[in-house]
């Protein structure tokens, strides 16, 4: 019997290694505190693939130029694709000047949810 216990307890212990590899953010495009010209879509790649249904993204834009007390303001209508690693969000037409907060979800294979942000600017 303590055989059977300590095989199994190392068994377990090696285990957590193996399930915690969850996916990062690797690369997104315009990157984290970038400030860029009228962006038509943002794209966010992951170290590894994700469940497309129960991942996604939202925009909000925090600040507009010449406005200092700008509400926050969810981007509405883009498109969001997912292929293997990467998200893509499609905007029907570029994105106004200002700043921009994006939050983004991803659901691994492994089930679990990992979530992150950034923020950038518009010129």
């Amino acid at each position: 019997m303590n055989r059977y216990f300590l095989t199994v307890a190392a068994f377990a212990l090696a285990l957590p290694g193996v399930a915690s590899a969850h996916s990062k953010l690797l690369s997104s495009t315009p990157a984290a505190n970038a400030t860029v010209a009228k962006p038509t879509k943002l794209v966010l790649t992951f170290s590894e693939t994700f469940l497309a249904p129960m991942s996604g993204a939202e925009l909000v834009m925090t600040g507009m130029p010449g406005m200092s007390d700008h509400p926050a303001m969810p981007i509405k209508g883009f498109k969001t694709a997912i292929e293997g690693k990467t998200m893509t969000l499609t905007f029907p037409r570029a994105l106004p000047a200002g700043s921009y907060d994006l939050k983004w979800h991803i659901v691994g294979a492994d089930q679990h949810k990992m979530e992150g942000g950034y923020s950038f600017k518009v010129k």
